[in-house]
């Protein structure tokens, strides 16, 4: 986020679980316009009702996958219902297992699917 946004007058915070939350608290009541969460810690502050998504505009859930084998697929399906009706939601997936593929369809309106199709290498041994 740095890197593309060096240029860009946007406040930027990632919060994340495993440390103690006051510096976290603290940057975010100075306010930010990107914010990178962990689930569980995101949940953490809107229960302490340190932050809202009443205003939230684009939600980015990456590694959709990864949530889903580290368990995490239940915390999110939790913050999908704390968010606002009115909103861009943007997925993205290494590999779309079921869990995953019923996740998207029950968060995405009108969704643009982009596969990328993996680099195929020729055998060493081919000449």
């Amino acid at each position: 986020i740095n890197a593309y946004g060096k240029y860009l007058p946007l406040k930027q915070l990632v919060i994340f679980g495993g440390v103690k939350q006051g510096n976290q608290e603290a940057a975010l009541k100075k306010g930010v316009d990107i914010l990178v969460a962990t689930p569980g810690r995101l949940l953490d502050f809107i229960a302490q009702g340190i932050i809202s998504l009443k205003n939230l505009e684009i939600f980015v859930l990456d590694e959709a996958d990864r949530m889903l084998d580290m368990g995490f697929v239940h915390d999110v399906k939790r913050i999908i219902k704390l968010l606002p009706q009115k909103r861009q939601t943007l997925f993205f997936s290494a590999t779309m297992p079921g869990e995953i593929q019923k996740l998207a369809n029950s968060i995405l309106n009108n969704p643009v699917k982009v596969e990328v199709t993996p680099v195929s290498s020729t055998a060493d041994t081919i000449k």
